[in-house]
């Protein structure tokens, strides 16, 4: 039973990994972004999480409901203010400017936050298990799966089922044609960190709630 239990156990925690790169497949999807502070945004994203539940006293997942339209307007403003104006058909700025942010990031986070282990209590959902089949899996890997699952769905459903993901295929089809057919791909581009944003900080929130956290984890992530 070993051999399974490592099975499933792993494929929980892919769970985690999949939310991680839901958000940076889509901004490449859609911009051809190769976004190198995506990392440092999920470690943002979670500290945002720590600080809403540290000072309203909220639960991780409840501060979901703060945390992800915060770092969703953090996306938008961040694409049409900065990044927009490094897309074209040379892939360096867009790589040089992003390597930047991840260093301020980083470097931000340590002076506000320290270089000390830190983490979100979730109380019960930390340690509460069930059986199934003679394994034992804990809850919050569990719901984490789940909520990758649903995520991706989600996410598929929007571009196929939705006007909004119409736009996305268009702008990440040809950009100019769908310019000249009324499309704002500024804002479409911000539309689109906006909602990879927003899957990153659920991403950030469920990894927060389990491991030690910490900026210098950012690289790791």
């Amino acid at each position: 039973m070993d051999w399974l239990n490592a099975i499933v156990q792993g494929t929980l925690l892919g769970g985690l990994y999949a939310l991680f790169a839901a958000g940076l497949s889509l901004i490449f999807g859609v911009m051809r972004l190769v976004n190198i502070a995506h990392g440092d945004l999920i470690v943002l994203a979670a500290y945002l999480g720590l600080t809403v539940t540290t000072a309203t006293g909220l639960h991780p997942l409840l501060a979901l409901v703060l945390v992800v339209p915060t770092m969703a307007l953090i996306g938008y403003a961040l694409q049409r203010g900065l990044l927009n104006k490094t897309l074209g058909d040379d892939l360096l700025p867009p790589l040089l400017v992003t390597f930047g942010l991840s260093v301020i990031l980083q470097n931000a986070l340590l002076e506000v936050y320290s270089a000390d282990p830190q983490k979100m209590a979730a109380g019960a959902l930390e340690t509460a298990s069930f059986s199934a089949g003679g394994l034992t899996l804990g809850v919050l890997p569990v719901l984490t799966f789940a909520v990758a699952i649903a995520v991706i769905w989600g996410l598929q459903w929007t571009f196929y089922h939705t006007a909004l993901g119409r736009a996305f295929r268009a702008v990440s089809d040809n950009q100019d044609i769908a310019q000249l057919m009324g499309l704002n791909r500024r804002h479409i581009f911000g539309l689109a960190m906006a909602l990879a944003l927003g899957v990153t900080a659920i991403a950030g929130i469920f990894w927060a709630s389990a491991p030690a956290l910490t900026p210098r984890s950012a690289a790791g992530v």
